[in-house]
């Protein structure tokens, strides 16, 4: 069996926003610590540090204006957003979570394993072409959906965004795009107020958005059911070459910033669904990338069962 390849680099913590914000460093720290705890677990990840993305896998989605403005405001310590703090290492982390990320899609398909988890920050689905929003800096599901499409070896990629807020950058990235799925599961109301269930997409990429939004206080059954009955037949019907999966981990039902009822075992199910649907189609992998989830134990717990299933364990251990 082929590794599953775990992206872990301590540059992204560099991004330090003063301890003020739940976008911290200890994210990343707690999800390390559960994964060396487990050690049957660690025994099927290969361990990789991360890599700047070029300007050129940057700009396939942001403006070169923006990429010079987020590297200008991380060399002054001047916030790009009032909810997007930056500081000195914040230029090198931000690059270190897109390139890792484009990275990982290009070990996945040069056939080197059949899933990848990023655990790099600082998040990015909110960050819009121009524009940093909600902890988010460069979008780096997009940056590697447009990286994945860029080496022809794949024509449709699958974004699935679990996070419990919407994924507002990511869908403006791909709104009108024919060889992108976007499909999101979240909370609504909350921010950013995008992903309402008529935002369907444009042009080619009519149809090719779809928004599953959830009450405040949706039970897990509600939610499951909307994943199972909708959002899992929607990448039947698209038949993806690539899975990628915007994982915040902020559905879970003690989260800070959202109000969900997720369990951890339910962030397992639902990676052991996307794993028997990768295999169903014959997609050449499936990548996830670190976004939200803000309670620490919640975070690691939900990530080991997430990465459990990527390399065909079961929940046992993460559970406990």
């Amino acid at each position: 069996m082929k590794p599953v390849l775990f992206f872990d680099d301590p540059l992204c913590e560099a991004h330090n926003q003063g301890g003020a914000e739940v976008e911290s460093p200890e994210r990343v720290q707690a999800i390390r610590a559960a994964v060396a705890a487990d050690a049957e677990l660690k025994g099927r990840l290969k361990i990789l540090p991360g890599r700047f993305a070029t300007p050129f896998e940057l700009e396939r989605v942001h403006s070169r204006a923006y990429v010079e403005q987020v590297m200008a405001a991380s060399l002054a310590g001047r916030s790009l957003a009032s909810d997007v703090p930056v500081g000195p290492g914040t230029w090198e982390a931000a690059l270190t979570a897109a390139g890792g990320a484009c990275e990982a899609v290009r070990l996945v398909l040069d056939g080197q394993a059949d899933a990848a988890f990023c655990n790099l920050r600082p998040p990015g689905h909110h960050a819009r072409p121009n524009q940093a929003m909600g902890f988010c800096i460069f979008n780096n599901v997009a940056v590697a959906a447009r990286s994945a499409l860029a080496s022809g070896l794949v024509k449709r990629v699958a974004i699935v965004d679990w996070d419990v807020h919407h994924g507002n950058g990511t869908q403006e990235a791909f709104w009108d795009d024919g060889s992108v799925l976007y499909a999101s599961l979240h909370q609504s109301p909350l921010y950013p107020g995008s992903g309402k269930g008529e935002e369907v997409g444009g042009g080619a990429g009519i149809g090719l958005t779809l928004n599953l939004p959830l009450p405040p206080q949706a039970s897990r059954e509600r939610y499951l059911k909307a994943w199972s009955e909708e959002l899992l037949p929607a990448l039947r019907r698209f038949k993806p070459d690539l899975l990628l999966v915007s994982a915040g981990f902020d559905a879970h039902q003690d989260d800070p910033l959202g109000q969900l009822s997720l369990n951890a075992e339910d962030f397992g199910a639902m990676s052991r669904d996307l794993v028997a649907l990768r295999d169903e189609l014959g997609a050449l992998g499936l990548v996830s990338l670190l976004e939200g989830g803000y309670d620490l134990p919640a975070l690691a717990a939900s990530v080991l069962t997430h990465l459990r299933a990527l390399a065909g364990l079961n929940a046992e251990f993460a559970s406990k």
